[in-house]
């Protein structure tokens, strides 16, 4: 049985990307190979066989995010093998299962777990995952909209999440999002919005997108600028907690201007890996810095994320936020966000 799928092949030299091709091909079952998360298959791309354990899906959707734009464009530090179907997250239907768990037909979704990394990805109209990662699809919530939210959207209530566990409420004042108007941005906006929280939006396109913002759930709507130059390590109160999917100076900045005992969540690095702080927001004000990993969550913390976002984001602002694309499109809107040129999330149907 055939498939197409977007395929990424490379050489690298001494950590450096020589070569680089991606394109969409019409493939064959057998070319999938359900790896370890040191190995997406063999040399060839062929077969390596299939471990117990695996799930093969038909699948329906995938998204498209920051990290799979990087990969597609050739960009160093996600893709681990050559060659790599892209494509962090995955929506579908079970076809085979070696996982007791599963049966044909149930609908599923993964998102991290090295996909589009280090194993086969969602970018294709066939996936082989492995089972004991694999989420039921919320009832309530469509294939298309499972993949809308995708990992952006699991990241952005990770964080809500690791907010609540600081004894964040909206009575403590407001909440301010970085990178508002991306995919975790947007889905954190509408879900912080619908906990009754006052929310601050802060983005490079503040003016272009204000109205989406607000139509969202924001409050106010700031421009990047006021927290992206750099400032003392100490700054006036201004947040209550923080959700930031930037990093570096702005990450910074964060610290230094949330409340005593408030909570900052990092889920991102478009700023900068680098944190140009000191440790007087933390043992002066008593704040806390949660980092999230969105990839190796226990499935435990999965299913909570996902029975949470069923019941804390509104269908109707996750569709508005949504644009809708094919495998063929993927590339040129790869481009356009890296760019910063895409806003809310975009889903790629498979057939």
């Amino acid at each position: 049985m055939s498939f197409h799928a977007v395929v990424i092949e490379q050489t690298v030299e001494k950590g450096r990307i020589r070569e680089h091709r991606a394109e969409v091909r019409e493939l064959e079952d057998a070319w999938l190979s359900a790896s370890d998360d040191t190995d997406a298959g063999t040399d060839d791309g062929t077969d390596a066989g299939t471990d117990a354990g695996t799930v093969a899906l038909d699948v329906t959707y995938s998204g498209l995010n920051y990290k799979d734009a990087l990969a597609i464009a050739g960009r160093p530090g996600v893709a681990r093998t050559s060659p790599l179907i892209p494509g962090i997250d995955v929506v579908g239907r079970v076809a085979e299962s070696q996982d007791a768990r599963w049966q044909p037909g149930d609908r599923v979704l993964l998102n991290g777990a090295g996909l589009g990394e280090s194993r086969h990805g969602g970018l294709a109209e066939r996936a082989i995952v492995p089972g004991d990662r694999l989420v039921r699809v919320p009832d309530g919530l469509s294939d298309r909209q499972a993949a809308a939210i995708g990992t952006a959207g699991f990241t952005a209530m990770l964080s809500v999440l690791a907010l609540e566990r600081g004894d964040l409420t909206p009575e403590q004042g407001p909440v301010v999002v970085t990178g508002a108007a991306g995919g975790v941005g947007s889905v954190a906006i509408a879900v912080l919005a619908k906990l009754g929280f006052h929310v601050v939006a802060s983005s490079g396109r503040a003016e272009s997108e204000g109205d989406y913002l607000r139509g969202l759930g924001a409050a106010e709507v700031i421009d990047r600028r006021e927290l992206s130059e750099p400032g003392p390590a100490l700054q006036k109160r201004r947040w209550a907690g923080a959700l930031d999917a930037v990093g570096g100076t702005t990450l910074a900045n964060l610290l230094a201007q949330t409340q005593d005992f408030g909570t900052v969540t990092a889920c991102g690095l478009a700023g900068g890996s680098e944190l140009p702080t000191t440790v007087m927001p933390f043992i002066l004000r008593g704040v806390t810095l949660a980092g999230i990993n969105s990839v190796e969550q226990p499935l435990a913390a999965r299913e909570e994320a996902w029975a949470r976002l069923a019941s804390d984001l509104d269908p109707a602002l996750l569709d508005g936020m949504t644009t809708e694309i094919t495998l063929a499109e993927v590339f040129e809107t790869a481009d356009r966000l890296l760019a910063g040129g895409v806003r809310g999330r975009t889903v790629v149907r498979a057939a």
